[in-house]
């Protein structure tokens, strides 16, 4: 008889997290065959991560669906897993530990509210990111001990987890997010002025204001303008985006908002720009610095444990306070003028045990017996 594992996701829709559902699904089309079990995913849309191999449960909600999800996670969940029984393992992708009948359970912690601290002015422009670092302490809290495994992308998560819900450090696994794909690209093209690139979403924690002033500090404080900054935000995506728009779009030609783009086209801004800066002030990883580093560019990152972490074994970087857009403009104008000894190499970091470097060793984990 095979052995059932459980992957839920219902809320994974788009984004990085979509990404680690398909990734997750991918894998298991084959291990399923391979080692005699039965997948089942539990999706929003199985149209959005659909594999063979694998059978949908899907659970299409309204945009607020939030009551929905609630019940869904803590009392339908449970009917599912007695439904499906016996379930070898419960893979829960999105961070809540819901109530279920399984002989392994395990939750990927993905969300970086948990060590974010919002102020009153995103209440107003991304009320959802206020409330999600209010209330993501006591999500992750709710059964989190019930399982057998915590999955987190950093080690400075595992122990921050560990301290804050008193879990063994021996049941958080680091889980790597680091792509195998070969990235080909070729020179960048000359351009008379100095490129920096921000790729990133508009939310407030993403801090696109500090880069927005160093741009204004180096435009009319210290009149340099052989630059260009290109941000991934159109300015009509939510209010944060309107707000950065309306206040930095017209009196700073040298930001260019060039909008979301697909992969395709975002590798091939890397490949022509000289710089990426990344001030977010929060992030569970940090993919754009794992991406950029693959073109062994300068990188001028926010000075945080997630950016420590990401960036190690990448050759030219260079760190600064989020909070200083002062310190951000001196560091941007030492590269426009050729300053380069400002880059330095990053060590690589060291994980303690359990950590897995794909998901096949992760699974491996995983499916262990306790």
């Amino acid at each position: 008889m095979k052995k059932t594992i459980v992957i839920s996701a219902v809320n994974l829709n788009h984004g990085g997290t979509l990404t680690i559902l398909r990734d997750c699904l991918q894998f298991l089309s084959i291990f399923s065959v391979e080692n005699n079990y039965k997948i089942v995913a539990i999706v929003f849309d199985k149209n959005l991560a659909f594999y063979p191999n694998i059978e949908y449960i899907e659970t299409k909600w309204p945009k607020k669906r939030w009551l929905n999800r609630l019940w869904f996670e803590y009392i339908s969940m449970k009917r599912i897993s007695k439904k499906l029984g016996p379930v070898y393992l419960w893979f829960s992708l999105h961070d809540t530990s819901p109530y279920v009948l399984a002989t392994n359970q395990a939750v990927y912690c993905h969300s970086p509210f948990l060590f974010y601290k919002a102020n009153f002015k995103e209440l107003f422009l991304t009320p959802k990111i206020f409330a999600f670092s209010l209330f993501t302490r006591y999500i992750y809290r709710t059964n989190i001990k019930s399982n057998n495994y915590i999955v987190v992308q950093q080690e400075w998560i595992r122990n921050k987890m560990s301290k804050i819900y008193n879990l063994n450090l021996s049941k958080i696994v680091v889980a790597l997010p680091i792509s195998n794909k070969e990235i080909l690209y070729t020179d960048s093209k000359k351009f008379n002025s100095y490129t920096f690139v921000y790729a990133s979403s508009p939310n407030t924690h993403k801090n696109f204001e500090v880069l927005c002033e160093a741009v204004y500090i180096l435009n009319y404080k210290r009149k340099i303008d052989n630059f260009k900054l290109s941000i991934t935000v159109k300015g009509d995506e939510n209010n944060y985006a309107k707000f950065l728009f309306n206040n930095w779009a017209h009196k700073c030609p040298n930001i260019n908002f060039i909008g979301f783009l697909n992969q395709s086209e975002l590798y091939n801004l890397y490949n022509n720009s000289d710089c990426l800066v990344f001030p977010s002030k929060i992030e569970t990883w940090g993919l754009p610095i794992s991406e950029f580093s693959q073109f062994n560019k300068p990188m001028l990152l926010a000075d945080l444990p997630y950016a420590h972490e990401t960036a190690a074994g990448a050759k030219l970087v260079c760190y600064f306070n989020p909070e200083s857009a002062e310190e951000l403009a001196q560091k941007m104008e030492d590269l426009i003028s050729g300053n380069t000894s400002i880059l330095n190499e990053q060590p690589q970091i060291k994980y303690d045990e359990p950590v897995a470097k794909d998901w096949e060793e992760l699974f491996e984990i995983l499916l262990k017996s306790n």
